[in-house]
Protein backbone atom coordinates (compact mmCIF):
# COMPACT_ATOMS: atom_id res chain seq x y z
CA UNK A 1 0.00 0.00 0.00
CA UNK A 2 1.33 3.86 -1.16
CA UNK A 3 1.81 6.06 1.32
CA UNK A 4 2.53 9.71 0.83
CA UNK A 5 4.31 11.68 3.46
CA UNK A 6 5.30 15.67 3.59
CA UNK A 7 8.52 15.62 5.92
CA UNK A 8 10.32 18.74 7.31
CA UNK A 9 13.20 19.54 4.54
CA UNK A 10 14.41 22.61 6.06
CA UNK A 11 13.78 25.59 8.90
CA UNK A 12 12.04 28.21 7.72
CA UNK A 13 12.66 31.82 8.24
CA UNK A 14 10.15 33.92 8.50
CA UNK A 15 6.70 32.39 6.47
CA UNK A 16 7.14 29.03 5.37
CA UNK A 17 7.29 27.97 1.89
CA UNK A 18 7.31 24.97 -0.32
CA UNK A 19 11.26 24.59 0.04
CA UNK A 20 10.64 23.98 3.87
CA UNK A 21 8.97 20.64 2.98
CA UNK A 22 9.78 17.64 0.86
CA UNK A 23 6.73 15.26 -0.27
CA UNK A 24 7.65 11.83 -0.87
CA UNK A 25 5.94 8.46 -1.82
CA UNK A 26 6.98 4.94 -0.38
CA UNK A 27 5.30 1.45 0.73
CA UNK A 28 3.59 1.17 3.85
CA UNK A 29 6.08 -1.31 6.37
CA UNK A 30 5.12 -4.37 7.52
CA UNK A 31 3.40 -4.98 10.79
CA UNK A 32 5.44 -6.02 14.01
CA UNK A 33 3.29 -7.58 16.90
CA UNK A 34 1.66 -4.60 18.91
CA UNK A 35 1.28 -1.98 16.15
CA UNK A 36 -1.33 -0.95 13.97
CA UNK A 37 -1.77 0.62 10.74
CA UNK A 38 -4.24 3.96 10.51
CA UNK A 39 -5.78 5.10 7.03
CA UNK A 40 -5.30 9.05 8.17
CA UNK A 41 -8.57 11.02 7.32
CA UNK A 42 -8.54 14.55 8.69
CA UNK A 43 -4.89 16.24 9.20
CA UNK A 44 -5.55 19.26 11.45
CA UNK A 45 -3.79 21.90 10.81
CA UNK A 46 -2.58 24.80 13.45
CA UNK A 47 -0.72 27.62 14.59
CA UNK A 48 1.39 25.52 16.84
CA UNK A 49 2.54 23.72 14.01
CA UNK A 50 4.79 26.92 13.13
CA UNK A 51 6.38 26.88 16.35
CA UNK A 52 7.27 22.92 15.89
CA UNK A 53 9.37 24.30 12.88
CA UNK A 54 11.58 25.65 15.03
CA UNK A 55 15.01 24.57 16.58
CA UNK A 56 14.20 25.98 19.90
CA UNK A 57 13.53 25.65 23.19
CA UNK A 58 9.67 25.07 24.17
CA UNK A 59 6.73 23.05 25.37
CA UNK A 60 7.36 20.11 23.02
CA UNK A 61 10.65 19.17 21.01
CA UNK A 62 10.88 20.59 17.62
CA UNK A 63 10.34 18.33 14.42
CA UNK A 64 13.50 17.09 13.36
CA UNK A 65 14.64 17.95 9.89
CA UNK A 66 13.27 14.79 7.62
CA UNK A 67 10.70 13.98 9.82
CA UNK A 68 7.38 13.27 9.22
CA UNK A 69 5.73 16.60 10.16
CA UNK A 70 3.67 16.34 13.37
CA UNK A 71 -0.11 17.26 13.30
CA UNK A 72 -3.11 15.81 14.95
CA UNK A 73 -5.28 13.51 13.28
CA UNK A 74 -8.16 11.31 12.95
CA UNK A 75 -8.15 8.35 10.85
CA UNK A 76 -9.63 4.61 10.86
CA UNK A 77 -7.53 1.42 11.79
CA UNK A 78 -7.24 -0.66 8.51
CA UNK A 79 -5.17 -3.48 10.02
CA UNK A 80 -4.19 -4.36 13.61
CA UNK A 81 -1.20 -6.45 15.78
CA UNK A 82 -2.13 -4.43 18.47
CA UNK A 83 -4.21 -6.01 21.36
CA UNK A 84 -6.58 -2.73 22.31
CA UNK A 85 -7.24 -1.89 18.63
CA UNK A 86 -9.30 -3.43 16.06
CA UNK A 87 -9.46 -3.03 12.40
CA UNK A 88 -12.48 -0.95 12.30
CA UNK A 89 -11.99 1.34 15.50
CA UNK A 90 -11.52 5.07 14.83
CA UNK A 91 -8.86 6.79 16.32
CA UNK A 92 -7.18 10.68 17.38
CA UNK A 93 -3.56 11.12 17.72
CA UNK A 94 -0.73 12.77 16.38
CA UNK A 95 0.29 10.89 13.52
CA UNK A 96 1.36 13.56 11.28
CA UNK A 97 1.01 14.74 7.69
CA UNK A 98 0.82 11.68 5.87
CA UNK A 99 -1.95 9.49 4.24
CA UNK A 100 -1.29 6.15 6.46
CA UNK A 101 0.62 5.69 10.00
CA UNK A 102 2.16 2.75 11.53
CA UNK A 103 1.29 3.54 15.08
CA UNK A 104 2.21 1.45 18.78
CA UNK A 105 -0.80 2.67 20.32
CA UNK A 106 1.40 5.14 21.92
CA UNK A 107 -0.68 8.67 22.56
CA UNK A 108 -4.11 7.49 20.56
CA UNK A 109 -7.29 8.03 22.13
CA UNK A 110 -10.77 5.99 20.26
CA UNK A 111 -13.52 8.20 19.07
CA UNK A 112 -16.54 7.19 18.32
CA UNK A 113 -17.77 8.91 14.79
CA UNK A 114 -21.50 8.39 16.11
CA UNK A 115 -21.02 10.95 17.84
CA UNK A 116 -19.98 13.93 16.30
CA UNK A 117 -18.39 13.90 12.05
CA UNK A 118 -14.46 13.05 12.65
CA UNK A 119 -13.10 16.06 11.64
CA UNK A 120 -15.10 17.90 14.85
CA UNK A 121 -12.54 15.26 16.92
CA UNK A 122 -9.80 17.94 15.65
CA UNK A 123 -11.72 20.81 16.99
CA UNK A 124 -14.38 21.60 19.34
CA UNK A 125 -13.77 17.98 20.52
CA UNK A 126 -9.91 17.69 19.86
CA UNK A 127 -7.27 20.33 21.20
CA UNK A 128 -8.64 23.48 19.98
CA UNK A 129 -12.00 22.76 22.06
CA UNK A 130 -9.59 21.48 25.14
CA UNK A 131 -7.19 24.97 24.52
CA UNK A 132 -10.47 26.75 25.12
CA UNK A 133 -12.20 24.56 27.79
CA UNK A 134 -8.96 24.40 30.55
CA UNK A 135 -7.32 27.87 29.53
CA UNK A 136 -10.54 30.12 30.27
CA UNK A 137 -12.56 27.81 32.74
CA UNK A 138 -8.71 27.16 34.68
CA UNK A 139 -6.43 29.71 33.78
CA UNK A 140 -9.16 33.00 32.87
CA UNK A 141 -11.04 31.74 35.73
CA UNK A 142 -14.59 34.12 34.71
CA UNK A 143 -17.46 34.81 36.85
CA UNK A 144 -20.89 36.15 35.47
CA UNK A 145 -21.26 39.34 34.87
CA UNK A 146 -17.59 39.82 33.81
CA UNK A 147 -16.07 41.09 30.37
CA UNK A 148 -14.23 38.49 28.68
CA UNK A 149 -12.53 39.65 25.61
CA UNK A 150 -11.28 37.25 22.70
CA UNK A 151 -8.81 37.74 19.34
CA UNK A 152 -9.23 35.40 16.75
CA UNK A 153 -11.99 35.33 17.68
CA UNK A 154 -13.38 33.06 14.88
CA UNK A 155 -10.71 30.38 14.54
CA UNK A 156 -10.85 27.17 16.06
CA UNK A 157 -10.10 28.31 19.95
CA UNK A 158 -11.44 31.59 20.06
CA UNK A 159 -15.00 30.86 19.13
CA UNK A 160 -15.54 28.28 21.73
CA UNK A 161 -13.72 30.60 24.29
CA UNK A 162 -16.44 33.10 23.10
CA UNK A 163 -19.05 30.23 23.23
CA UNK A 164 -17.92 28.65 27.05
CA UNK A 165 -18.09 32.01 28.49
CA UNK A 166 -21.20 33.11 27.56
CA UNK A 167 -22.20 29.73 28.71
CA UNK A 168 -21.04 31.03 31.95
CA UNK A 169 -22.69 34.31 31.78
CA UNK A 170 -20.36 36.78 30.73
CA UNK A 171 -20.44 39.45 28.30
CA UNK A 172 -18.26 38.46 25.31
CA UNK A 173 -16.46 40.62 22.74
CA UNK A 174 -14.27 38.88 19.80
CA UNK A 175 -11.78 40.19 18.08
CA UNK A 176 -11.53 39.13 14.41
CA UNK A 177 -11.06 40.70 10.61
CA UNK A 178 -13.83 41.25 8.55
CA UNK A 179 -17.37 41.71 8.81
CA UNK A 180 -18.38 38.40 7.78
CA UNK A 181 -16.38 37.03 10.63
CA UNK A 182 -18.04 39.51 12.75
CA UNK A 183 -20.84 39.39 11.94
CA UNK A 184 -20.68 35.59 12.23
CA UNK A 185 -20.02 36.28 15.77
CA UNK A 186 -22.62 38.03 16.85
CA UNK A 187 -25.52 36.09 14.89
CA UNK A 188 -24.14 32.80 15.16
CA UNK A 189 -22.05 32.14 17.96
CA UNK A 190 -24.02 34.77 20.07
CA UNK A 191 -21.27 37.04 21.10
CA UNK A 192 -22.46 40.49 22.40
CA UNK A 193 -19.92 42.32 20.27
CA UNK A 194 -17.24 42.16 17.91
CA UNK A 195 -14.38 44.55 16.92
CA UNK A 196 -13.58 44.38 13.12
CA UNK A 197 -9.27 44.69 13.65
CA UNK A 198 -9.11 44.91 9.57
CA UNK A 199 -11.64 47.87 9.03
CA UNK A 200 -11.54 49.77 12.71
CA UNK A 201 -9.08 51.00 15.41
CA UNK A 202 -8.93 48.47 17.73
CA UNK A 203 -8.58 50.28 20.69
CA UNK A 204 -11.60 52.54 19.70
CA UNK A 205 -13.71 48.86 19.51
CA UNK A 206 -12.51 48.60 23.26
CA UNK A 207 -14.03 51.59 24.01
CA UNK A 208 -17.23 50.71 22.46
CA UNK A 209 -17.29 47.37 23.38
CA UNK A 210 -16.37 47.19 26.93
CA UNK A 211 -17.15 50.89 28.49
CA UNK A 212 -16.55 49.05 31.84
CA UNK A 213 -13.32 47.58 30.87
CA UNK A 214 -12.16 43.98 30.53
CA UNK A 215 -12.02 41.45 32.74
CA UNK A 216 -10.71 38.49 30.89
CA UNK A 217 -8.81 38.93 28.01
CA UNK A 218 -7.76 35.49 25.86
CA UNK A 219 -4.67 36.68 23.62
CA UNK A 220 -4.54 33.76 20.46
CA UNK A 221 -2.49 36.76 18.34
CA UNK A 222 -0.21 38.97 20.75
CA UNK A 223 1.60 42.25 19.07
CA UNK A 224 -0.49 45.19 18.97
CA UNK A 225 -3.92 43.92 20.00
CA UNK A 226 -2.52 42.30 23.20
CA UNK A 227 -0.80 45.76 23.98
CA UNK A 228 -3.99 47.69 23.23
CA UNK A 229 -6.17 45.00 25.34
CA UNK A 230 -3.48 45.91 28.28
CA UNK A 231 -4.61 49.79 28.14
CA UNK A 232 -8.35 48.40 28.90
CA UNK A 233 -8.14 45.86 31.75
CA UNK A 234 -9.43 46.18 35.02
CA UNK A 235 -8.60 45.77 38.77
CA UNK A 236 -7.72 41.78 39.29
CA UNK A 237 -7.95 41.05 35.62
CA UNK A 238 -6.81 37.80 33.80
CA UNK A 239 -4.64 37.77 30.77
CA UNK A 240 -4.56 34.26 29.05
CA UNK A 241 -1.67 33.71 27.07
CA UNK A 242 -2.76 31.15 24.30
CA UNK A 243 -0.45 31.86 21.00
CA UNK A 244 0.75 35.05 19.12
CA UNK A 245 0.13 34.01 15.47
CA UNK A 246 0.76 37.84 14.10
CA UNK A 247 4.34 37.29 15.77
CA UNK A 248 5.27 33.71 14.68
CA UNK A 249 6.69 34.50 11.02
CA UNK A 250 8.68 37.48 12.34
CA UNK A 251 12.50 37.96 11.41
CA UNK A 252 12.37 40.10 14.09
CA UNK A 253 12.38 39.68 17.92
CA UNK A 254 9.05 38.96 18.89
CA UNK A 255 7.34 42.65 20.05
CA UNK A 256 6.52 41.97 23.55
CA UNK A 257 4.09 44.42 25.32
CA UNK A 258 4.75 47.96 26.00
CA UNK A 259 1.95 48.27 28.18
CA UNK A 260 2.76 45.71 30.57
CA UNK A 261 2.90 48.11 33.97
CA UNK A 262 -1.10 48.23 33.20
CA UNK A 263 -0.71 44.52 35.10
CA UNK A 264 0.89 46.79 37.83
CA UNK A 265 -1.51 49.44 38.28
CA UNK A 266 -4.82 46.74 37.84
CA UNK A 267 -2.81 43.95 40.01
CA UNK A 268 -3.64 42.18 37.23
CA UNK A 269 -2.34 38.62 35.83
CA UNK A 270 -0.69 37.16 32.35
CA UNK A 271 -0.18 33.57 32.80
CA UNK A 272 0.18 31.52 29.65
CA UNK A 273 -1.48 28.00 28.43
CA UNK A 274 -0.29 24.73 27.28
CA UNK A 275 -3.46 22.00 26.43
CA UNK A 276 -0.89 19.21 27.04
CA UNK A 277 -0.76 19.86 30.72
CA UNK A 278 -4.63 19.37 31.31
CA UNK A 279 -4.18 15.39 29.32
CA UNK A 280 -5.40 13.76 32.48
CA UNK A 281 -8.38 15.84 32.30
CA UNK A 282 -9.90 15.33 28.38
CA UNK A 283 -12.13 12.94 28.84
CA UNK A 284 -14.56 15.26 31.52
CA UNK A 285 -14.25 18.02 29.52
CA UNK A 286 -14.80 16.83 26.07
CA UNK A 287 -18.03 14.80 27.65
CA UNK A 288 -19.29 18.76 29.31
CA UNK A 289 -18.87 19.90 25.54
CA UNK A 290 -20.38 16.90 23.92
CA UNK A 291 -22.94 17.66 26.15
CA UNK A 292 -23.31 21.50 25.32
CA UNK A 293 -23.45 20.73 21.46
CA UNK A 294 -26.55 18.17 22.12
CA UNK A 295 -28.07 21.32 23.86
CA UNK A 296 -27.58 23.81 21.09
CA UNK A 297 -25.78 25.80 23.95
CA UNK A 298 -22.11 25.07 21.86
CA UNK A 299 -21.85 24.88 18.37
CA UNK A 300 -18.72 24.16 15.68
CA UNK A 301 -17.54 25.45 12.27
CA UNK A 302 -14.68 23.90 10.78
CA UNK A 303 -12.70 24.47 7.48
CA UNK A 304 -12.31 21.48 5.16
CA UNK A 305 -9.48 21.64 2.31
CA UNK A 306 -9.64 18.39 0.41
CA UNK A 307 -6.22 16.88 -1.05
CA UNK A 308 -3.06 15.94 0.85
CA UNK A 309 -0.69 17.29 -1.66
CA UNK A 310 -2.07 21.18 -0.69
CA UNK A 311 -0.72 21.17 2.25
CA UNK A 312 2.06 23.60 2.19
CA UNK A 313 -0.73 26.41 1.04
CA UNK A 314 -3.75 24.89 3.07
CA UNK A 315 -1.03 26.12 6.06
CA UNK A 316 -0.61 29.40 5.31
CA UNK A 317 -4.02 29.48 5.32
CA UNK A 318 -4.06 30.15 9.19
CA UNK A 319 -1.09 32.83 8.69
CA UNK A 320 -3.21 34.73 6.35
CA UNK A 321 -6.92 34.91 8.65
CA UNK A 322 -8.14 32.59 5.31
CA UNK A 323 -9.73 29.95 7.58
CA UNK A 324 -13.07 30.28 9.00
CA UNK A 325 -13.03 28.33 11.88
CA UNK A 326 -10.90 25.04 12.58
CA UNK A 327 -8.48 24.32 9.52
CA UNK A 328 -8.87 20.64 8.42
CA UNK A 329 -7.13 19.07 5.52
CA UNK A 330 -8.93 15.81 4.35
CA UNK A 331 -7.12 13.74 2.64
CA UNK A 332 -8.27 11.93 -0.13
CA UNK A 333 -7.43 8.03 -0.66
Amino acid sequence: MKNRQFLLASRPTGEPDASNWEYVENETPELKDGQMLVKVEFISLDPAMRGWMNDAKSYIEPVQIGEVMRAGTVGEVVESKHPKFQKGDHVYGHLGVQAYAVSDGSGLHKVDPSIAPLERFLGVLGMPGMTAYFGLLNTGQPQAGETVVVSGAAGAVGGVVGQIAKIKGCRVVGIAGGKEKCDFLINELGFDDAIDYKNESVKDGLKRACPKGVDVYFDNVGGDILDDVLTRIRKNARIVICGAISQYNNTTPVKGPSNYLSLLVNRARMEGIVVFDNAAHYGEAAREMAGWIHEGKLKAKEHVVEGLKSFPETLMMLFKGENFGKLVLKVDH
